[in-house]
Order: C-alpha cells, then sequence, then structure tokens
C-alpha cells in the first residue's frame, strides 16, 4: 500500500460470534461420523465468484496515486471460497482468498452480515477467514476509511457491492458444493519470485531470526490439497510475494502474478471456462508474511525477471503456479484432527505489552495511529509515491485532505520515536474515520494445521516471531502454523522494533508505534491459548460500522452519446482479414461507460469462433491473452469507444473468427439500455 505526497507542510503529513455448530443434516452430502471411511475426516467444497468492480474513472487502489484511474479491463478479479467442515465436532471453517489489495473492515462487515442473512448464525465472525492476494490493480474506494479511499476520490458504492456479493456468492458455491473429502499438505520452496525490498532494516535483526531466511526471503510454499472422494477439487498455495509486478503506470483492472498463478492452473491446466463451469478445479493463491517481498527482483516497479510489467506478471505468476502444481501433487502429510476457530477484536491504540514479548523485556505500550514521513515516499522497488500536490491547489482532493492538518502532540510523538514528520490519523478519527482502531486476530485450525490470519502486511521476521508465539502457546511444530497476512482488515505493516527503528518505508508505515509486533504476539498467543483449552475467547470490543459516514467526490455518469451518424454497438475499426501467431488483432466499438453495468460474473467481450456454423466463444474478458480498454473521446458529452485486444497465442484453432463487444448505455433520463457490437469476420491461419 502506498500513499500520495505532497509539498505543503500540512498536507505532507498525510497519508496519500459462536463457534458456528454445523447441523450435519443441514449439509449437502452429510453422512453420520461413523459411517465415514477410515481415509474421510471431512466434508469439503470449493466456491468462486467474480469480485471486479469499476472499470473506468475510478482510482484504483494499492499505489494511491491519484493520477492511475481504471480505463478498462486485462483480467477479471475473483473470490475463491473453501469450507471445511468436522464432522465429528459439528464445526466449520470458511476461507476465502479474493484477488483483492486488502480485506478491509468495510468489507468483512458487509461479507458477515449479508452471510448471517443467508444461513443464521452458521457463517460467524469467529470462523469465516477473508483474506486477499494484495493486488495493486484493482477498483478502490471499499474501505470506511477515508486513508484508504483517497485515491479513489472517496467511497465507491458500485464497487463495494461487486466486492461483498462476490465473496458471498463464492462462499454459498462452497457451502452448496460440501462433500466427503480428504485434504492433504505439501510443503517445498520457490527462490525465484522474491526478493527482500527492504535489506538494510531485515539485517537489524537478531541473528537468530535471519538465520531462518538465508537469502532474506521467505520461500516456503504450503500447498493446502483439496478432494472430494478421488477428484481433486482444489488447492490453496501460500507463498510470499508482493503481487506488484503491476506499476503503477498500468491502469487495466488485473489480479496481477497471483491471479496469473490461479488462471493458468485452472484455465490452462484444469480446463475450467468461468462463465460456463460452475464446478472447476478452483486453485487459491494467498499471501503470508510479504510485507518485505518484492517481485520485481530488480529492485525496480517492473523490472525482473524482464523489462515489461505484463511479461514479469505473467513470468512470477507462473513460477507460483509450476511450484504450486509440483508440491500439490507430490502432498503426502494427511491433515488429521479437529476443525476449530477463535477471532478476538483489539483496541490495537491502547495494548499493554508484557515484557515477555519486547525486545528489553519491559512492558511497553503501543500508540494511537500514525504514519511517517516514510510512507510519503512509498517503496522505491514497487512504486513510489506521487508528489505533486500543492498547499492551496484548486482541486477536489483538498476537501479530502482538511482533517489531517493537525500537530502531533509532544507525548505521541515520544510515544512513536523515531518516526518523524508525523501524521496523526489516530487523532484524525475523532474527526472522520482514517485508520482502524480496533483490529481482528484470528486464528483457524484444520487438522494439526493452524492459520494465523492477521489484518496487516507483516515483514518476514514479523511473520517468524507470531508464527514463534503461536506454535510455543499451542505447543505444536512451527511448521504447522501458517501467518495469513492481508485478513479480515487492513492496519498497513507491522515490522518488528528492529526494523521499526530504520524507518524504511515498512517500518514509517507500521501504525501504532515500536512495539506494534509485540502487541500482535501477545494477541495472538491469548487466542492460540483459548483454542488449545478449548475455552470460549472474549469477543473484544466491537469495531464501530462507518457505512453511514461516507462520501464520495467522484463523479458519476450523466448520459452517454454516441457519435454523429453513428449508434453504440457501431465497429470504428475492423480486424484484418487474416492473423497469424503472436499477432494482436485489434477492434473499436462505440461504446458507453462500464460503470452503467460491471458486468460482473459476464463479460465486456468475446472472441467468438466459428464452429459447425455455430459461435462459440472462445476468449472474453477473464482471459490473459485479451485486453478492454475504455476510452472517452472529446468533442460530444459522453461519447466514448471500446478497444478490444486479442493476442493469439500459440496453439489457438485455424478457423473463422469475430470479436463481440457488450455495453450499456445511459439515456439523460437514466435509462441504462444493453446493446451488442460484432466485427466483420477474420481468418487465423
Amino acid at each position: 500500500m502506498r500513499f500520495p505526497t505532497t509539498r505543503s507542510r500540512a498536507v505532507s503529513l498525510l497519508l496519500a460470534g459462536s463457534l458456528g455448530a454445523l447441523p450435519l443434516a443441514a449439509v449437502p452430502g452429510a453422512v453420520p461420523a461413523g459411517a465415514a471411511s477410515g481415509s474421510t475426516t471431512y466434508l469439503v467444497g470449493r466456491g468462486i465468484s467474480d469480485v471486479t468492480g469499476e472499470a473506468a474513472e475510478v482510482g484504483m487502489m494499492g499505489y494511491s496515486s491519484f493520477e492511475q484511474k481504471a480505463t478498462g479491463i486485462h483480467q477479471r478479479q475473483r473470490s475463491r471460497a473453501f469450507i471445511v467442515a468436522d464432522r465429528a465436532n459439528g464445526k466449520r471453517v470458511v476461507y476465502v482468498n479474493a484477488d483483492l489489495a486488502m480485506i478491509f473492515q468495510s468489507v468483512r462487515q458487509g461479507v458477515i452480515a449479508k452471510l448471517g442473512q443467508r444461513y443464521g448464525s452458521l457463517y460467524n465472525e469467529q470462523n469465516v477467514l477473508l483474506s486477499a492476494t494484495h493486488t495493486h490493480a484493482g477498483s478502490g474506494g471499499h474501505s470506511h476509511h477515508l486513508a484508504y479511499n483517497l485515491a479513489s476520490l472517496g467511497f465507491q458504492k458500485d464497487t463495494y457491492r461487486a466486492i461483498v456479493d462476490g465473496i458471498v456468492e463464492s462462499v454459498a458455491e462452497a457451502h452448496d458444493d460440501l462433500e466427503p473429502g480428504t485434504l492433504t499438505l505439501g510443503r517445498g520452496e520457490l527462490k525465484n519470485a522474491s526478493v527482500n525490498r527492504s535489506r538494510t532494516a531485515f539485517e537489524r535483526n537478531p541473528a537468530r531470526d535471519k538465520a531462518a531466511f538465508p537469502d532474506a526471503i521467505d520461500p516456503a510454499v504450503t500447498v493446502l490439497r483439496f478432494r472430494q472422494g478421488d477428484t481433486d477439487i482444489g488447492a490453496i498455495s501460500w507463498f510470499a510475494t508482493h503481487n506488484t509486478s503491476l506499476t503503477n503506470k498500468n491502469t487495466l483492472l488485473s489480479p496481477d502474478n497471483k491471479g496469473y498463478a490461479a488462471y493458468e492452473w485452472e484455465h490452462d491446466a484444469k480446463g475450467v471456462r468461468y462463465l460456463e463451469d460452475r464446478k472447476g478445479f478452483v486453485a487459491a493463491f494467498p499471501n503470508t508474511n510479504a510485507g518485505d517481498m518484492s517481485p520485481n527482483l530488480n529492485l525496480r516497479p517492473g523490472s525482473g525477471p524482464t523489462e515489461d510489467e505484463f511479461e514479469n506478471t505473467r513470468v512470477i505468476g507462473d513460477r507460483q503456479f509450476r511450484a504450486a502444481q509440483r508440491i500439490h501433487d507430490a502432498a503426502a502429510t494427511p491433515v488429521r484432527g479437529s476443525v476449530d476457530s477463535r477471532l478476538r477484536y483489539v483496541h490495537m491504540e491502547k495494548v499493554t505489552v508484557d515484557g515477555k514479548y519486547t525486545p528489553d523485556g519491559k512492558e511497553h505500550r503501543t500508540c494511537p495511529a500514525v504514519v511517517g514521513a516514510s510512507t510519503l515516499a512509498g517503496s522505491v522497488e514497487d512504486g513510489p509515491a506521487i508528489p505533486g500536490f500543492t498547499e492551496g491547489m484548486n482541486s477536489p482532493v483538498a476537501k479530502l485532505l482538511e482533517p489531517f492538518d493537525i500537530d502531533p502532540p509532544e507525548w505521541l510523538v515520544s510515544c512513536q520515536y523515531p518516526k518523524a514528520n508525523l501524521v496523526p490519523t489516530g487523532l484524525v478519527n475523532a474527526v472522520t474515520p482514517t485508520t482502524p482502531t480496533v483490529l481482528p486476530v484470528q486464528i483457524v485450525k484444520i487438522g494439526q494445521f493452524h492459520l494465523v490470519a492477521g489484518p496487516a502486511e507483516y515483514t518476514i521476521v514479523s511473520g517468524l516471531r507470531i508464527r514463534r508465539s503461536v506454535a510455543e502457546e499451542l505447543g505444536v511444530p512451527l511448521e504447522n502454523v501458517l501467518m495469513q497476512g492481508y485478513a479480515n482488515a487492513y492496519s498497513q505493516y507491522v515490522t518488528t522494533p528492529e526494523e521499526y527503528d530504520l524507518q524504511q518505508y515498512e517500518g514509517g508505515s507500521t501504525l501504532y508505534g515500536r512495539y506494534t509486533l509485540p502487541a500482535h504476539q501477545q494477541e495472538f498467543a491469548e487466542v492460540a491459548a483459548s483454542l488449545r483449552d478449548g475455552t470460549p475467547i472474549d469477543g473484544g470490543p466491537t469495531p464501530p460500522d462507518h457505512s453511514d459516514r461516507q462520501t464520495s467526490l467522484q463523479t458519476g455518469v450523466v448520459m452517454d452519446n454516441p457519435p454523429a451518424g453513428r449508434q453504440f454497438g457501431d465497429v470504428l475499426a475492423q480486424p484484418a482479414e487474416s492473423y497469424g501467431t503472436g499477432s494482436t488483432v485489434t477492434a473499436e466499438f462505440v461504446t458507453g461507460h462500464p460503470k452503467n453495468d460491471l458486468h460482473r460474473n459476464g463479460t465486456f467481450l468475446e472472441v467468438q469462433r466459428q464452429v459447425d456454423g455455430e459461435w462459440v466463444r472462445h476468449r472474453d474478458d477473464g482471459d490473459w491473452d485479451t485486453k478492454y480498454r475504455w476510452v472517452r473521446l472529446g468533442g460530444v458529452t459522453g461519447t466514448s469507444k471500446a478497444v478490444i485486444t486479442w493476442q493469439v497465442a500459440p496453439g489457438t484453432p485455424e478457423g473463422t473468427y469475430r470479436i463481440v463487444h457488450f455495453g450499456d448505455s445511459k439515456s439523460l433520463f437514466g435509462k441504462i439500455t444493453a446493446f451488442t457490437g460484432t466485427t466483420r469476420t477474420f481468418q487465423v491461419r
């Protein structure tokens, strides 16, 4: 996550339930535990749905660049859900990994509420884990905290609804898919898909910590293999690398490298077609403790292993897929044991940390949230922040920045030392919700495997220390405890106290002061103790619901107008007569604004092939080798075109093809009308 910079002193301080007992009679495929075969322990299900937000004229989420506004779609973003139900104790857990930058508290609140409407208490605060891949190429505006909605000019309700609805749909699919099944764990390493972008801070850590990562990266790949009977139905493959192969110059929505890894496994290897298959193989590629892990191997945005950001996305994604597939196929550790979960909320600005978890062995406290100067500079390896906003600028953004003009008191400066140039977002919260204060800490148990779900970006050593604390409390091997970052809420970074002292980008973005990590260790250990002892846990303070305090300065669609003498769907530029492998087919259409209809679980385009006299979908806007760009045309208000490209991949069948565009126009009176445009045919030879 990046924040925009500014040159004015004031503005430069800115940040650019129950355990869910499972009534078996209500579960599809349920059988009494005593009737199960010896190898079948659980009920398992998987699901997938579309969470792609507004595809044009909305700020993108991740780099916090005001200049990075969406102009179309490279690949659709998806939510992948898995449910594991313990047939012995009646408990279940839901695991979701979505192609999003973050899971904000707002999204979690929306998802839990909708699941409650649909399933009662079956899926609840305790047993639902929501995680994000951390793509920086999605639509923004789905947080209820201002700091994370700046680049999108506030809250964007249509994107928010698309995300919440898509996640809930993926869980519903997994619920309906539940059948007797087995789980297997596989472990391995991947050493050429990440690099430490904050090596100087990493070197500040004690020798024991650094010894765990000889190359200053976390190469661990952990794969959980899902089977129903003798059929592989899905896999979750955890690996730590930032999902930032695409730079802040890209304006097409994309799930980035982890999304490509999922696509390659699902679409290319397993033959899944998202618009047709509702029960295909589901491959999730979540992050772990990736706070200081970059996919840009040359330590420059969009650089490494090549100098092309889209090719880097493909290569880094392909490396993750191939490692995961290899480990999946060799997975030999059966998952056995009970399913359980615990979650509590913590007021992270008010934690008294026991000396057991602090470097000096003394008691310390966390602080009200503050953003440091190094945050404003951004991470130069993945995407520097954007300069150029000046005091008194004549921009709608200026209104959003007004609450940040607060000088931090001396006690807060001291508490956050050595953080410099402070933006006291914890104090700004009294004026407007800016950064979170109450955060969820959760542990999910699936047999002997434990997921520690944290609401932040953890550096590799931070993740290691939390895992050690939890493993010690549970009395289990360290390898059976995995850090799941970007989960359930978002509070920027968590660095070790030693890394914090150097105030690199990650340290400046550690909100609650030098003892943020020790506070996490302590709170997760308490959750682990409850899980170990099988005792209830105090849920902690309820996070506030800020849904009624949201504003947006982003203009909506007024109306669409075709050019003079044209109609919506008319072809402005036809493809050539024929193409060969490696060529790029291009077509342009008169179109309407893509905000008129997001086409979620649908498409803005199809590449169609003629088969036995019928037109068959060959590609759509969820595929790697297509791009849909929306371009506003000058002259007439509301006039725009769709530019659709398709790169003909090796192995494409020869034959007759055409490109079809699906769009929607809005009249001056607000009526939205769907239309279709179709090119002439062309040959692929």
